[in-house]
């Protein structure tokens, strides 16, 4: 529960230089992806079965294997705390999509 305390405390610290749209759209989507992991116990130290994730992201998220597989990869080899950093830095230099065009 410390994540999901942690995002509420930046959550109200964000609000008010970035839009509460992209905060709702990070909780959704921090849902909808632990949704997908719930049927499987996921402790945060295993990798996750990447081709599974990727199948699923493909069929049910409207990702291109290419894609579901990079966001995939990202989140094993770089977990939540480069990546919240990452995503923090593309919202103040209001990147939507990167150079890659996924």
């Amino acid at each position: 529960m410390a994540s999901q305390e942690s995002l509420q405390g930046v959550g109200a610290i964000s609000r008010r230089s970035i839009p509460v749209t992209e905060i709702e759209l990070l909780g959704s989507a921090v849902h909808e992806y632990r949704g997908l992991l719930a049927s499987r116990e996921v402790d945060g130290t295993e990798i996750v079965d990447m081709n599974r994730v990727v199948q699923h992201l493909s069929r049910a998220h409207d990702w291109t294997e290419e894609g579901a597989r990079v966001i995939v990869t990202l989140a094993n080899e770089h977990g939540a705390f480069m990546l919240r950093n990452a995503l923090a830095l593309a919202l103040a230099l209001g990147k939507e999509d990167g150079d890659l065009g996924f």
